[in-house]
């Protein structure tokens, strides 16, 4: 489960419709506590496709380099990355599944026209495993479902 409260879904689904008709991407940055990631922040990041970013995304090496040095400054951690789905379902794609890292959450915001539509978390537990719906909770009693706007 990750708790990811409600300003910080609304800057995820901004980035996702300022970046439109291109996926935007940023790292979820937090803490981890057993199987719970708690969100307390989340950083834009740079998509580094120049040959398909409508479709597809990379966030340059040396943005997570820099992204783990600020968190480690900070006590914090990065606990996942959250892109968006031009066009398309927040669900993840056989792409996504061959990039994901085991331990991380993966938030996936689509947007259509231009608008957000829906904001899902994925994760795997096993490398070679699928990704398996992120409960999403958006404070310490509150629980959406990870489909939910």
């Amino acid at each position: 489960m990750i708790r990811l409260p409600e300003r910080l879904r609304d800057e995820i689904r901004h980035h996702g419709e300022r970046a439109f008709p291109h996926e935007c991407c940023g790292f979820l940055v937090g803490e981890a506590e057993g199987e719970v990631r708690t969100i307390l922040e989340v950083w834009p990041a740079t998509n580094g496709r120049e040959d398909s970013p409508r479709n597809r995304y990379v966030v340059p090496p040396q943005e997570i380099v820099r992204a783990e040095i600020e968190c480690r400054k900070r006590g914090l951690a990065v606990v996942g990355y959250y892109h968006s789905h031009p066009d398309a379902p927040a669900e993840p794609s056989q792409f996504d599944r061959q990039h994901a890292w085991p331990g991380y959450s993966y938030v996936i915001v689509s947007v259509r026209a231009g608008e957000t539509a829906e904001l899902c978390c994925w994760t795997i537990a096993d490398p070679e495993g699928p990704f398996v719906a992120e409960e999403i909770s958006t404070g310490p009693k509150q629980t959406v479902k990870s489909a939910a706007r």
